[in-house]
């Protein structure tokens, strides 16, 4: 058997930039794969968290990521999610590649959300004032992401966080950073162009007549049925994206509750593979929400692009 690459953290970013990463996604839907053959993800409550199984097969790769989530280990100073992501040549089964599976998560969230509303992004033809509740690692992606994609530059970048005080220097270099629920962060949602939700929050984190008509949404949080980020009155009147039908009444606690409130219907759900290719397109004055909760297929497709070019 051939020796078996091993990509860190720092090669995986070396090697794909984020609009790289969003080009890979978009590649796939433009082919032959449906998310809807996509292999669901099992996940498994163990005594520390739980653990994500995430096996995947598209063209000559067969890819499984293995997730562990450990409840506790912000308070030990480690990484909440540890992942290690496998690819297997597709005819024989053999191990080729392993992938840091938290840089690899890192670069494919933000990525899965740009492709899921990049169309709806031609809109914008002067410069944008984005804002991300979360200052973790996909809500900086979110912003890098972003900030690759756009043509136009960003006007303004605010994070929202509970805690500005632990914010780090990173994300300070990105943006202004805003206590949550306060006058200020109202008054920027009030005037963003684009909004991203990247928290562990259970409950909407903004009012919805704060959004502005037009206004692009991605909300990434949660693969919780019982959970959201936005409030059910924002999917009124927007165009609503999600990865896959089947998987989104699964695990997209933000759709869900939206529907079961009677402010979604579930009929009125676009696939990403259907707005990416243009089957379906937003008025431009219209709200655009894209609701992602990750799946297996995505991790698989960044991954091949980023083996190609490693």
């Amino acid at each position: 058997m051939d020796e078996v690459k091993n990509l860190d953290a720092e090669a995986v970013f070396a090697a794909l930039t984020p609009s790289e990463a969003v080009a890979s996604l978009r590649e796939a839907l433009a082919g032959d794969f449906d998310p809807a053959d996509d292999i669901p993800r099992t996940i498994s409550d163990i005594s520390a968290g739980n653990m994500i199984f995430m096996p995947a097969e598209i063209g000559d790769w067969v890819g499984v990521k293995l997730v562990g989530v450990s409840v506790a280990n912000s308070e030990r100073g480690l990484p909440r999610i540890m992942a290690q992501y496998l690819m297997y040549d597709a005819t024989t089964l053999e191990l080729r590649t392993v992938i840091d599976g938290a840089a690899l998560t890192t670069l494919r969230t933000p990525a899965v959300s740009l492709a899921a509303v990049e169309p709806a992004l031609n809109r914008f033809t002067q410069p944008v004032n984005v804002v991300v509740f979360g200052a973790g690692p996909q809500g900086t992606g979110h912003a890098d992401t972003i900030a690759d994609v756009l043509d136009v530059e960003l006007a303004d970048v605010c994070f929202v966080v509970r805690s500005p005080d632990q914010v780090t220097a990173d994300v300070h270099e990105r943006g202004r950073v805003l206590q949550a629920q306060t006058a200020e962060v109202d008054e920027a949602i009030r005037a963003a162009d684009i909004i991203v939700t990247a928290t562990t929050a259970s409950e909407p984190l903004f009012a919805a007549d704060l959004v502005k008509p037009g206004a692009v949404v991605m909300a990434c949080g949660s693969h919780d049925p019982h959970s959201r980020e936005l409030p059910a009155e924002l999917f009124t009147s927007a165009l609503v994206i999600v990865e896959d039908l089947s998987n989104v009444l699964r695990e997209g606690g933000d759709v869900v509750l939206a529907i079961s409130d009677g402010a979604l219907d579930a009929d009125s759900l676009v696939t990403m593979k259907q707005f990416s290719n243009g089957e379906v397109s937003a008025d431009a004055d219209q709200t655009v929400v894209f609701k992602g909760s990750g799946m297996s297929w995505e991790d698989l497709a960044v991954a091949t692009r980023l083996v190609g070019k490693a």
